[in-house]
């Protein structure tokens, strides 16, 4: 109780830095600036009766949470869906993939107040929080109103679980609160329970990250930019990549024009305000860039396609032959190297994977995914892989065999959530 009082001061005070902050980040990215209200709590809208409330805290949860929020639309219809981002990015998604049917805010700060505003507003039977996202206040205040509070696709690394040992006054009392922590696999689950989370609140279920939804419109959308870039042309893209990744993928894309002169290199960024940068350095470079965002005819001279638009990384995917997932030459912890295979491109992730580390071992293990720790170790890769068109499509096929061999974590992850609400599920 203490230790949550005083973390709450502490946000409290944090106020005008947090504004600072926002505004901040504002100036590469003006949505930051937008809808400041939120982030408190403050809302100009009737309150809903009742809810099913999600929470995503950017584009890689929400992209996990899709499925689960479709069905959960189609089991509840009656039941409004809100949906919760922490960012701009997270939050055009969810425009995107769902426009007016579902609710969407952002997550208010985690103080007291807020939270009791965001509680009153929304009224939610049950609260998702997807992957590990814990704020003691959310959890609190929600857990009072006796709203259940479950974890789906938990995980928790040694690295993640000793820092949250070192504030276990605060942890312990907020891990006895959540209803259910879905882990994604049991090493997951044994440190949520040595943190303080009683073992009769844990259930290992796998990861939702397999069970990717991929129609057929989209396939289609992948084969017509690709046959507008050129069927002939080897495609090399680099996914979601951060600061200090994109100078080592030109370096690694070089080996390849070395030997393969009519390659195309996608190149990714994870986060919109780096796109005008990247492209200069791109330019900066010599190479001939094409900003997908405005539409620029991929010519035979361009050798770089910039994927500077939201929302359509899987089609990018699709339409390459050779994937490099970033925040992993840079010690950003790794992207999900699934959304390539589900697309039937072959994977090449760098050594720093801790945020997808379960599946990452297991598509190491099963040898659908390729791992390097420098740029001329990218280039070389790529380049076999790009060459050997027979071992390409053998390892698309595998990745995509491995990706529906393991999925399920998806049905386990709803039948918790059904147990909570109302009537069960419905029909």
């Amino acid at each position: 109780m203490l230790a949550r009082w005083l973390y709450s001061l502490v946000f409290y005070l944090a106020t005008p830095y947090l504004l600072y902050r926002l505004n901040a980040r504002g100036k590469l990215n003006p949505a930051y600036r937008e809808r400041k209200r939120e982030r408190f709590g403050l809302y100009d809208r009737e309150p809903l009766s009742k809810s099913i409330w999600i929470h995503t805290v950017s584009v890689g949860e929400l992209i996990a949470a899709q499925p689960l929020i479709e069905q959960l639309l189609q089991d509840y219809p009656e039941i409004p869906v809100v949906v919760t981002t922490m960012t701009p990015t997270g939050s055009d998604r969810v425009v995107a993939a769902f426009d007016k049917r579902v609710h969407h805010v952002y997550l208010p700060y985690d103080m007291p107040g807020a939270m009791i505003r965001f509680l009153d507003c929304f009224n939610p039977l049950v609260s998702v929080i997807m992957e590990t996202e814990l704020w003691p206040n959310m959890i609190h205040y929600t857990r009072r109103r006796g709203v259940p509070v479950i974890v789906a696709n938990a995980r928790m690394s040694e690295r993640s679980a000793e820092g949250y040992n070192k504030v276990k006054l605060l942890v312990r009392p907020m891990l006895r609160e959540i209803s259910v922590i879905a882990a994604q696999a049991i090493p997951d689950g044994d440190r949520f329970v040595e943190l303080g989370l009683p073992s009769t609140s844990l259930k290992v279920t796998g990861t939702v990250k397999f069970d990717l939804a991929i129609d057929d419109e989209l396939k289609q959308k992948a084969v017509d930019l690709r046959k507008a870039w050129g069927n002939e042309r080897p495609v090399f893209v680099a996914a979601s990549t951060h600061e200090g990744e994109d100078a080592q993928v030109l370096k690694a894309f070089k080996h390849i024009k070395n030997t393969l002169d009519n390659a195309l290199l996608v190149l990714v960024p994870r986060h919109p305000e780096r796109f005008d940068s990247v492209a200069l350095l791109v330019e900066q470079k010599g190479w001939v860039l094409a900003r997908h965002s405005l539409s620029d005819v991929v010519s035979a001279d361009t050798s770089v396609v910039l994927g500077d638009t939201m929302g359509e990384l899987l089609k990018l995917l699709g339409a390459s032959d050779v994937a490099f997932i970033g925040g992993s030459l840079e010690p950003v912890g790794g992207h999900n190297m699934l959304e390539a295979l589900a697309m039937g491109t072959p994977a090449i992730t760098g050594p720093h994977v801790i945020n997808f580390q379960v599946v990452a071992d297991l598509l190491t293990e099963l040898d659908v995914l390729s791992t390097v720790t420098t740029p001329l170790g990218l280039g070389q890769t790529a380049l076999s892989m790009l060459q050997d068109t027979a071992c390409r499509e053998k390892l698309a096929v595998k990745g995509l065999q491995v990706v529906d061999e393991n999925r399920g974590a998806m049905g386990s992850l709803l039948d918790i959530i059904h147990g909570y609400l109302p009537g069960n599920l419905p029909g």
